[in-house]
């Protein structure tokens, strides 16, 4: 993204005007010895007093707000898919209908919808089911394996030497060999083991378990979209890796001689914790958005989605809202390899009727694929999805490196990586050029893409087709901080 080179090329002697930039996520660690100094402050509240210093509804908010806790501090970790809600708010009306069941065209449409949804979500937990046991098995042999090499970081060539005692540990060894031949790193092959057991452990006692529901510790009246006093000041909550993560992208520290440098030096983040492990709820969404206008956010990161929706209806408004007040959204498509223009992912520019059609779009609205490192045909990252008419950019989003709680730092993958990465050049640009709306923020962006040349490897109903990079996106490029700023620059002086 050519950021190193903006920094030496453009922005030597200039001072940048602080930006509030809002993480709508899963929690941040404010602490981080990268990012401490890049959190938004509320000004206007005073730290432990437990009053509402400034009237706005919450309660010693002064780094931002946790819409998915209670006041007592107890705070939701893990939730259902979106896909799940909904089957168990209508599998009582239509679990038992016929073909041969009167039903009004009303219900009729939501009884079409409630079949399609429910099919799905039993594929969905069948899978998780299956692939439990499955990464569960191959675990034990790993371990038993390990027992017999006696070693607390074996190499690949340890493994190679080491006689399997069955089929499954033999199975097992060539796994461990695939999973390894790239870096010969086993503590690092070991952790993502362990991170997908945990995934799918969670697949199936949280995200697909129609007899778990958290949203009673929230303790607010679910189903009042319109309700915003719920919540705690507790911005971190129980799993702040992927928050963290996201929010070193945009304002890591750049002067400290620490860790990563992130993009934009004058960010400063407002932590706005909404995502569980699962599907983030619509009324949550909406909360943060109308949090972030209100409090001065000129960019709003937003790196989570799914394939359901509740009440887009209530996430427009705060969308709308959003618009009118020029601060720009910057959202991540998602990691299914599938062309968004067809299957939609939310939330999403488009507003839309009671019955789901379309009545416009935001038009400050960034929708951000993922790229990979090199310049060839495997230049968009493989789980990336992508849309002529729903993705506008690709920014990096393979082996990203940036911060992790309590200090630390890890690579990872996802377009929630690439988003920030957009995010972080908004803001750059609305620091040091802040008479930029955000609809001309938006069109540097986009007019300032790097555009590959050569065609890309996708997935496109199940098949591996080549494409060139304007047939999956509406520029074909990838974002660049220091064409954006040269040309945010040029446009200033006319």
């Amino acid at each position: 993204m050519s950021t190193e080179r903006a920094y030496k090329e453009l922005l030597v002697g200039k001072t940048g005007h602080a930006v509030a930039v809002a993480v709508i996520d899963g929690g941040v660690d404010i602490a981080h010895e990268d990012l401490k100094d890049k959190i938004w402050i509320n000004t206007l509240e005073k730290i432990g007093d437990s009053l509402d210093n400034d009237s706005n509804g919450y309660i010693d908010d002064i780094n931002g707000w946790n819409f998915i806790g209670n006041a007592k501090g107890k705070d939701v970790q893990y939730d259902n898919l979106e896909v799940l809600r909904l089957v168990r708010e209508l599998q009582p009306k239509y679990v038992s209908v016929l073909p041969t069941t009167p039903l009004s065209e009303d219900e009729r449409r939501q009884f079409l919808r409630f079949q399609k949804m429910n099919t799905d979500y039993m594929r969905r937990l069948q899978r998780a089911q299956f692939t439990e046991q499955a990464i569960k098995g191959f675990k034990k042999q790993v371990d038993s394996i390990l027992v017999g090499i006696n070693k607390t970081n074996p190499t690949l060539k340890d493994f190679k030497h080491y006689k399997p005692k069955s089929k499954m540990e033999k199975r097992a060894l060539s796994l461990i060999g695939k999973g390894m031949q790239e870096d010969d790193d086993f503590e690092k092959f070991y952790a993502d083991l362990v991170e997908g057991v945990d995934h799918y452990e969670a697949e199936v006692n949280y995200h697909l378990n129609m007899n778990y529901d958290p949203r009673p510790i929230v303790g607010d009246d679910y189903e009042n979209g319109r309700e915003r006093d719920y919540g705690n000041a507790d911005v971190k909550g129980p799993d702040a890796l992927h928050g963290t993560h996201v929010a070193g992208i945009i304002a890591a520290n750049r002067d400290n001689n620490k860790g990563i440098n992130g993009i934009a030096d004058s960010a400063q983040i407002m932590v706005l914790r909404v995502v569980p492990d699962g599907d983030e709820r619509d009324k949550d969404v909406a909360n943060a958005l109308l949090y972030a206008v209100d409090n001065g956010a000129k960019v709003v990161n937003m790196s989570f989605g799914k394939a359901y929706v509740k009440d887009k209806q209530l996430v427009d408004s705060a969308v709308r809202y959003a618009m009118v007040h020029d601060v720009l959204i910057v959202h991540a498509s998602g990691n299914e390899g599938q062309d968004n223009d067809d299957s939609p992912n939310y939330p999403n520019r488009n507003y839309v009727d009671s019955l789901g059609l379309n009545m416009g779009i935001a038009d400050n609205w960034i929708e951000v694929g993922a790229s990979n490192w090199k310049n060839d045909a495997t230049l968009v990252a493989e789980f990336s999805n992508y849309g002529k008419r729903t993705v506008d950019v690709f920014a990096p989003g393979v082996a990203i490196n940036s911060t992790v709680p309590e200090s630390k730092y890890k690579e990872e993958d996802g377009t929630s990586m690439a988003a920030p990465a957009v995010s972080g050049v908004a803001a750059l640009i609305r620091s040091y050029y802040p008479e930029f709306t955000a609809a001309e923020v938006k069109k540097i962006i986009l007019e300032s893409v790097i555009k590959p040349a050569q065609k890309v490897k996708i997935m496109q109903n199940e098949r591996k087709r080549k494409v060139y990079l304007s047939d999956i996106s509406v520029t074909g490029g990838i974002v660049n901080a220091y064409n954006a700023l040269k040309l945010a620059d040029e446009l200033s002086r006319k």
